[in-house]
């Protein structure tokens, strides 16, 4: 099968996290959202996916206000997180469903008060897991990157590459920057 056509099919599910492992909650979740997308009539192979950022035992998703982000960007400043991203597939002609999860580190540099306020008040942080986007605040914000980069900025290519491989999907030959990232 040649993946030439896709639609995005949001869900409208309780986000809430499994108790136990992230490795294990967050892939449950983008499997639990795949499975909504199948229940709603979407055929095909579906993929699902879900990130969160954690630090320490704090695990933020999407921030509920501005104040929020703040709070959030306050909390990550100067200190290294975890980005994790589940990635499931179902395949609505066989029922077969795999599902994973990937981890990226992050560290955050010592970016001030005013520049936390100037993002915030842009509006963008209220729809990111950990109130920020990478490739937004790139260099003046964030130290170091171990894993992949792609998995922060939403998806991690090269792990859901070979996922919708093993369910026959044909893709088109990697680009410059996935063959590129670390696995």
């Amino acid at each position: 099968m040649l993946c030439s056509e896709f639609a995005v099919a949001p869900t409208a599910i309780d986000e809430t996290l499994r108790p136990g492992p992230l490795v294990q909650s967050v892939p449950a979740l983008a499997l639990a959202k795949a499975h909504a997308a199948v229940a709603s009539g979407v055929r095909g192979i579906v993929l699902g996916a879900d990130t969160v950022v954690a630090i320490d035992a704090a695990v933020l998703g999407k921030p509920v206000d501005a104040a929020d982000a703040g709070r959030m960007l306050r909390l990550l400043r100067g200190r290294a997180h975890d980005v994790i991203t589940g990635v499931a597939l179902v395949d609505t002609a066989s029922g077969r469903e795999a599902s994973t999860a990937v981890v990226t580190r992050v560290t955050m540099g010592q970016y001030d008060d005013a520049a936390i306020e100037a993002y915030v008040a842009t509006g963008s942080p209220l729809d990111k897991a950990g109130a920020y986007a990478i490739q937004e605040v790139g260099n003046d914000w964030v130290t170091s990157v171990t894993g992949p980069y792609s998995n922060v900025v939403g998806l991690p290519l090269a792990v859901t590459r070979r996922l919708l491989e093993a369910f026959g999907v044909a893709l088109r030959p990697r680009s410059v920057s996935e063959a590129c990232e670390r696995e």
